[in-house]
This record gives structure tokens, C-alpha cells and sequence, in this order.
């Protein structure tokens, strides 16, 4: 048997199959790196080179070449999906930063949004000039307005407010609502004079009126102790003094001012040469003015001229002559 073995028909196929696509390979390759011509304008290659010549370049530059592309997969337009915008967390903080910023700026910049002066309503005694100019907020933007510190603010400025109630409304209404003390008493002392309430608070007088019970204080009145609100003041002379001057006061002889010392009370001047002294609390004060006026008399009749009667306690009063 030889050792050189035929070949079968189909192995001489198949053979000469892989060497004819090698030399198609090989001149695919051989064309695709074959350099190209020169590229220059028509004139140029009408005075360079011959007729023939230019037909053949031009002949070579039509050439084709075929290589084979992958094949791309089809695609339709309904298979082509638009991603939608994703608008998350961050997106709408920016919106709504966005938002309070323009309505922080309108409201500290509106003139519509700024207050002009505060009305005032139940006063009596003060002007509505003097509150708004303790309240100074003219101009301000009406949302840094705060009810309750010009509240304060009145009440400390203020003593004879009873009661004070400031309410704030949109675009730029401001509004008090207060109650004032009502003067009783007209308390002069060194040289100046403040207004009384009944509740003992003195506070500043503002004009005259003649119906106020007159006093003029020869000593400071007592200290009555401190108010338990911090907001509130405390009074200048007790209550009970009050309730004593309004019973003295119709007692007292016309134009006479009732007079004040912190030993002996309240009293006056009597127009017939002495002076009179009844305490300064308020109890029995007609037994006091019966008592006085029987000494009186009695004193009179016996043509006895004092200097001084004395009925702070009505059991026990008593006199002074003149030295």
C-alpha cells in the first residue's frame, strides 16, 4: 500500500473552494490599500497631463469597491421610546424655595404691605398722636408687626391704661383698642402736680380739669408696695386715701385745697383762722365732721380761737392754741 494517500473528491472541492476565496481575499485586500490618485482641479489636468491620461484617472477614481457590512438589526419608530423628565425631590425645592423667596420679597417691599399709623379706638385722655408715636412703626412691613411686645410697649409708657389690646389685619390695619384710668384726684407736690386714679395710680396729667379734688401735699405719702404684674404700676397713694378725699371733699370749704401731712393726715385750712386735721383713712369720716363741728362750736362759744383741732380719732379729739 503507498503512504501517499488519494485525495476524495469532495476533500479536491473543498480545497480548491479555500483557494479561490484566498485569492479573492487577497485582492479585496490589495484594492483597498492600493494608494489613491492625486487630487487636482480640471484646468490643472487639462495643461499637465494628456487627454488619455485624464480619462484614465478618471476612470480609476470611479472605481467601486465592494466589502461586506454587518447587517444592522431593523428597528421601527414604535419600538423608539422617548425617556420622559424625571422630576424629583430636588426639583420641587427649588419651586417652592423659588416661591417663598418672591413672596418674602413683596411683603418687606409692597408699599401696600407697610403700615401708616395705628388706629385708636376708647381713648379718652391720650391722643392718638402720643401712641403711635410711642408705637414708631409707621413704614414698617405689617408682618414684622407684633401685637403683643406693642402692647407691652403701651403699658409701659402708659399708666393710666386699665387695659390695652393691639390686632393686626392684612394689607396694613393696625388698630388699639385701649381703657384709660379716669383722674379723681389732683395731688400737688414741690412744685408739680400728677393726676390720681381711684386705684391709687398717679400718671401724668395732661391740661387741667377743676372738678379734680385738689391736695397739696406738704410730705410724700407712703409707700404702698409693688403691683404683683410686672406690667402694671403701682400706686402712688393707697386706695383707701382715695375713698378718704372723696368724703372730705364735700366737706371742705369752697377754694380751699385739702392739705396733706404724713403725721396727721388730710385736713385744711379752716376759713375762720385754723387748720384741721382728720386722718388719713376713710373711716367715719361724718361721725369725724359731726365731732368737728361740735367742737367748734363749743370753742366759740367760749370764745376760744385754736390754732389747730385735731379729730383723726372722733372719740378722742383735740386742740391747740397758738404759742
Amino acid at each position: 500500500m503507498s503512504e501517499n494517500k488519494e485525495l476524495s473528491r469532495s476533500e479536491l472541492v473543498r480545497l480548491r473552494r479555500e483557494k479561490e476565496n484566498a485569492q479573492r481575499m487577497q485582492r479585496i485586500v490589495n484594492e483597498a490599500t492600493r494608494p489613491l490618485p492625486p487630487v487636482t482641479t480640471r484646468a490643472r489636468q487639462n495643461a499637465s497631463a494628456p487627454k488619455a491620461k485624464v480619462s484614465k484617472t478618471r476612470q480609476n477614481a470611479r472605481r467601486r469597491f465592494q466589502i461586506a457590512l454587518p447587517r444592522l438589526p431593523r428597528t421601527s419608530l414604535r419600538s423608539i421610546s422617548i425617556p420622559r423628565p424625571r422630576l424629583g425631590w430636588r426639583f420641587f425645592s427649588f419651586i417652592l424655595s423659588a416661591v417663598v423667596g418672591l413672596a418674602l420679597y413683596f411683603a418687606f417691599h409692597l408699599p401696600q404691605l407697610r403700615v401708616a399709623e395705628a388706629q385708636v379706638i376708647g381713648n379718652q385722655i391720650i391722643t392718638s398722636a402720643d401712641v403711635n408715636s410711642v408705637l414708631n412703626i409707621s413704614g414698617q412691613p405689617i408682618f414684622t408687626v407684633i401685637p403683643a411686645d406693642l402692647e407691652t410697649r403701651l403699658r409701659l409708657n402708659f399708666p393710666e391704661l386699665v387695659s390695652v389690646q393691639v390686632a393686626v389685619a392684612l394689607p396694613n390695619l393696625v388698630t388699639v383698642n385701649m381703657s384709660e384710668r379716669k383722674p379723681v384726684v389732683r395731688w400737688e407736690q414741690g412744685g408739680g402736680y400728677t393726676w390720681v386714679a381711684e386705684d391709687g395710680v398717679a400718671f401724668k396729667p395732661r391740661g387741667e380739669k377743676p372738678e379734680l379734688i385738689s391736695v397739696v401735699a406738704e410730705s410724700a405719702p407712703p409707700v404702698t408696695g409693688t403691683a404683683a404684674d410686672p406690667l402694671n404700676p403701682a400706686p402712688f397713694i393707697s386706695t383707701d386715701m382715695v375713698l378718704a378725699l372723696k368724703g372730705l371733699a364735700g366737706h371742705v370749704p369752697p377754694g380751699v385745697p385739702i392739705l396733706y401731712e404724713a403725721r396727721m393726715g388730710f385736713g385744711w385750712n379752716d376759713p375762720r383762722g385754723w387748720r384741721v386735721y382728720f386722718g388719713a383713712t376713710s373711716n367715719d369720716v361724718e361721725l369725724k365732721m359731726r365731732v368737728y363741728e361740735s367742737l367748734v362750736d363749743s370753742l366759740t362759744q367760749r370764745g376760744i380761737r385754736p390754732a389747730l383741732i385735731n379729730v383723726t380719732f372722733p372719740t378722742a379729739p383735740y386742740y391747740r392754741m397758738s404759742q
